[in-house]
């Protein structure tokens, strides 16, 4: 039977033969082995068929016999198992096959099946006896090798560590003959030094090796020419028992080995420094990729150590698929400066430089020589995006757009999601979030605005003009949120216009080119900061001087309508000239299209036009201006509130009032209305319209609405002229009761009766005018009046202590002023401490409603007590050219010297005393007098007395 651990399994069986035998032990070997069986029938087939362990042959075959064919293989090989099967077997037969070579004769009987399994049994054991004396004849040979090996000296001592043989190696070590050293203990040889030291380390080698066990030492002999170093091992050799029968003991002469493994190291040592802190990391294979060197600083740049740079695989797996060609390699031997992308044990990408060179080292054949340019890359990508950043910037027009381009660059230039930029607002002193990333948010949340008082990270940066960078924001003093989940983090001031802040949810995310960059995106955000500014108050300052210069523009056009009004309002003697004067001015300017005046009934409020210029194509005549018709009419509604109306823009709300259909047929697109006002008294309402909308800015409504005034003025310059050349006026009488009219009370103060008989002066100080004191001192008068607010000065004029004249400079104007600017002349006031009484001269021309309102608003209670109507003296006429010709100053000297009794007779005070009240000097007094006696002697025989002259002398 074939064992279950049969060698024949393992074997390649070549069957020889035609007979049944032969056939049946193929059959056999196929079923019950493993075996690579061949069969053959003949011997020559058999002598070309391939390498077989082992041949099964028949003794009778075709072509020649099984013993020939055994002496033809022995020919070739001496271990070959051969196998012989015989049926009719022989002594003769079975001694020419030993003779042959044959391992097994089989004599092949019934039952058949037997000589079977005798040949398997026979051919198992041949087999192994055939390994087996193979492996010992190829021992022998590797031990004849060895003991002969011309670089090793080779002694084998028997089982007490005696010499038995030595190479001849090791007899060249040695002047002397070894064979008669052959049964010396190995450690007293004459090969070894003979101090005690040296022969000790070599005994204990060999009594390891005797002990079963392996020995090692390194000694030093002296040689001919100089030391040299041999190092020795020591191995026993056991019989089939284990036990040690012998000891084989090799010397290597490791001198040059020695001094050069001492110059390695120094050189590994050297070139392990230079690796080891060197940034460029070597590495080295064969053909096939496979690493025989990695650097030791592979880790730098790639975060492998070396055995796990060795477990990737080939360097593909580093460095990727055709990094490179091999003919073109080959043809130059070496290729610099191959860019590449690779991934380190952290997931990075890294771009690298790489240089492939051909080598012979050991088994190496490529070198390889990778340097990390990734920052770099970094940098240059970084500032190519700075650059387009900075173009970008150019293009900004508000501080908004350019932190949206911050924040949308940054990204690419510093490789960090969480950005954002705060704007300065010097308004409120805050820092408000204009921009931020989706990153910025998710890391920290909602922005919120930080107050600009240095409290807070940001605000820190910004108030004090310093970047902050952190590998941990959590570590901040002024961290403002602790549970934000960013943590390093940079605050850059961007100027005066905010701060950039950039983020990581790593620690340390901020290397050297990081910041660099970061400081380079805040330098380009500020600078472009500052163009948006600067650009930013150019054009307000364009706008500005374009506005300045429309409004000049306007400003003269206006002014030049305004003279020419003023012009006309100097020429015009009568309202009704001033009126068509200033309306036809105003429609000769090309800006207004219509201007008209119209006269307001103080019952009513209706307004009546009374004069109108330009293209208004009927307006005047389709429109109603009774304020219950049609209230939304400017100037309608100037004369209800007494208050300017601008419509910038008729279309607007056009069904809403009818009168801006009517407007708007006319191409009336603005109007404004404004009233003629004068010291509380309307003299109507003008209203201007024009073709385009918003014609009436704030500069033209104010001229407009100045001018309003200077009409109305000149309107009560005409009729105060009128007035003075009637012959017919209203006379009115009123008792008042208002206890703060001035002269009330001084009246009051002094306890005495006041009259004012006429006399004011005018000036830009004030009033001044002359009261009639009776029933008291004109100096305790004096006295009281310095006494109240509204009067600034008081001097006796003339009198005692029984009465007499005081003249007052009072600090608001007086109410004859008042009335004389509309017209009407006080002709006398009477104030005792309980009662006023006061009677006004109303002229023809003038409207008494309009001075009884005057009175009424001029006193808190005023009744009106008597009205009639009087004729008066031709002579105001002659009496207002008078007054016309005299100087204020010479005014002020006549009053004051009629109201002291100075032209009464005989003289209540002198030319010295009036002097002195006017403080002026008696020369100067006289002066005055007789210029205004001058003026009026001439003035009576120039224009009012006729002097007949009779023909004789």
């Amino acid at each position: 039977m074939v064992p279950s651990d049969s060698v024949l399994d393992s074997s390649a069986v070549l069957v020889v033969g035609q007979t049944n035998w032969a056939t049946a032990v193929a059959d056999a070997l196929r079923e019950r082995t493993d075996a690579a069986v061949e069969r053959v029938d003949t011997a020559s087939d058999a002598l070309d068929a391939g390498d077989a362990d082992c041949v099964v042959t028949a003794a009778d075959l075709p072509d020649d016999s099984g013993v020939a064919l055994t002496r033809a293989l022995r020919e070739h090989t001496a271990t070959l198992p051969v196998i012989l099967g015989a049926a009719s077997g022989s002594e003769r037969l079975a001694s020419d096959a030993v003779a042959a070579g044959v391992s097994e004769y089989v004599a092949v009987r019934d039952p058949l099946a037997d000589s079977v399994d005798e040949t398997l049994e026979r051919a198992e054991r041949a087999v192994r006896e055939a390994r087996r004396t193979t492996t010992q004849r190829e021992r022998a040979r590797q031990f004849d090798a060895i003991f002969h090996d011309a670089r090793t000296a080779t002694w084998v001592l028997d089982a007490d560590g005696r010499l038995e043989r030595v190479n001849q190696t090791a007899r060249d070590f040695l002047d002397a003959n070894a064979g008669d050293l052959v049964g010396d203990a190995f450690w007293t040889l004459p090969w070894w030094p003979a101090d005690d030291g040296t022969r000790e380390d070599i005994r204990r080698v060999v009594d390891s090796a005797l002990d079963g066990g392996f020995g090692h030492a390194v000694v030093t002999r002296s040689g001919v020419a100089d030391d040299r170093v041999v190092e020795l091992s020591a191995q026993s050799v056991t019989d089939e028992r284990g036990n040690v029968v012998s000891v084989v003991v090799e010397g290597v002469d490791t001198t040059e080995r020695v001094d050069l493994e001492r110059d390695l190291r120094q050189s590994e040592q050297l070139h392990r420094v230079t690796l080891s802190n060197m940034t460029d990391t070597v590495l080295m294979t064969d053909e096939d990729g496979e690493y025989t060197y990695v650097c030791p600083n592979v880790h730098f740049i790639f975060g492998y150590t070396a055995d796990e740079i060795r477990d990737l695989g080939p360097i593909d797996e580093l460095l990727g698929d055709d990094l490179f060609d091999r003919e073109e390699l080959a043809e130059g031997g070496v290729l610099k400066n191959i860019e590449v992308t690779a991934t380190d044990k952290a997931g990075r990408e890294h771009t690298l430089l790489v240089n492939v060179r051909e080598v012979s080292i050991q088994d190496g054949t490529l070198l390889y020589s990778c340097r990390d340019i990734t920052m770099r890359k970094q940098r240059e990508q970084a500032l190519a995006t700075l650059q387009e950043t900075a173009r970008d910037f150019l293009y900004a027009e508000t501080h908004g757009e350019i932190a949206q381009q911050v924040v949308a660059d940054a990204a690419s230039v510093l490789d960090l999601d969480a950005t954002a930029v705060y704007l300065f607002d010097a308004d409120d002193n805050d820092l408000r979030p204009a921009a931020h990333s989706q990153g910025m948010r998710d890391l920290h949340g909602p922005l919120p605005t930080v107050h600009a008082d240095g409290e807070t990270l940001p605000s820190y940066s910004f108030v004090e003009d310093e970047p902050l960078f952190f590998d941990d924001v959590h570590d901040a003093d002024r961290l403002g949120n602790p549970a934000t989940d960013l943590r390093s983090a940079a605050f850059i001031p961007l100027g005066n216009h905010g701060v950039f802040v950039a983020g990581s949810n790593e620690v340390g995310a901020f290397d050297e080119v990081t910041r660099e960059l970061a400081d380079l995106l805040a330098a380009t955000a500020e600078a472009a900061l500052d163009r948006v500014r600067r650009e930013s108050r150019l054009r307000e300052q364009d706008r500005e001087l374009q506005r300045q210069n429309d409004q000049l523009t306007t400003l003269n056009r206006t002014n030049e309508t305004i003279r020419e009004i003023d012009r006309a309002l100097v020429r015009a003697e009568t309202h009704e000239e001033i009126d068509r004067a200033v309306c036809e001015r105003l429609a000769d300017d090309d800006r207004f299209r219509f201007a008209w005046v119209g006269s307001v009934d103080a019952a009513t409020g209706a307004v009546t036009p009374r004069a109108w210029a330009g293209d208004g194509k009927g307006y005047l005549d389709e429109q109603s201006f009774d304020p219950d018709a049609d209230a939304a009419e400017p100037a309608v509604r100037t004369a209800a509130t007494g208050d300017v109306t601008k419509v910038a823009n008729v279309p607007a709300d056009l069904r809403a009032a009818p009168w801006r259909k009517r407007a708007l047929a006319r191409d009336f697109l603005s109007a404004l209305s404004i009233p003629l006002a004068y010291n509380d008294l309307t003299h109507g309402v003008l209203t201007v319209y024009a073709a385009t909308p918003d014609a009436f800015d704030e500069t033209i409504r104010t001229v407009l609405e100045e001018l309003g005034e200077t009409i109305a003025a000149a309107i009560s310059a005409s009729e105060r002229k009128r007035a003075l050349l009637t012959t017919s006026m209203t006379r009115v009488e009123f008792d008042v009761t208002d206890r703060s009219f001035v002269l009330a009370q001084l009246a009051r103060a002094a306890d005495c009766t006041l009259a004012y008989e006429g006399g004011v002066q005018q000036t830009t100080d004030g009033s001044h005018v002359f009261v009639v004191v009776e029933d008291a001192a004109v100096d305790g008068v004096v006295a009281a009046a310095s006494d109240l607010v509204a009067v600034d000065d008081a001097r006796a004029v003339g009198g005692g202590e029984s009465g007499g004249v005081v003249r007052l400079a009072l600090s608001e104007p007086f109410v004859a002023t008042s009335l004389a600017d509309h017209g009407a002349i006080l002709r006398n006031a009477t104030v005792s401490p309980s009662e006023t009484h006061i009677v006004v001269d109303v002229p023809e021309r003038v409207d008494a409603r309009h001075v009884t309102q005057l009175v009424e608003r001029s006193f808190a209670d005023a009744d009106l007590a008597a009205k009639q109507t009087r004729e008066q003296a031709s002579e105001n006429g002659f009496y207002a050219g008078v007054l016309d010709d005299l100087t204020a100053r010479q005014l002020e000297v006549l009053e004051t010297a009629y109201y002291s009794g100075f032209f009464e007779s005989p003289r209540k005070s002198t030319g010295e005393d009036v002097a002195d009240s006017l403080g002026i000097s008696p020369q100067a007094f006289y002066q005055h007098v007789r210029a205004v006696q001058r003026k009026l002697v001439a003035a009576l025989v120039d224009d009012h007395v006729p002097i007949a002259t009779s023909g004789t002398t």
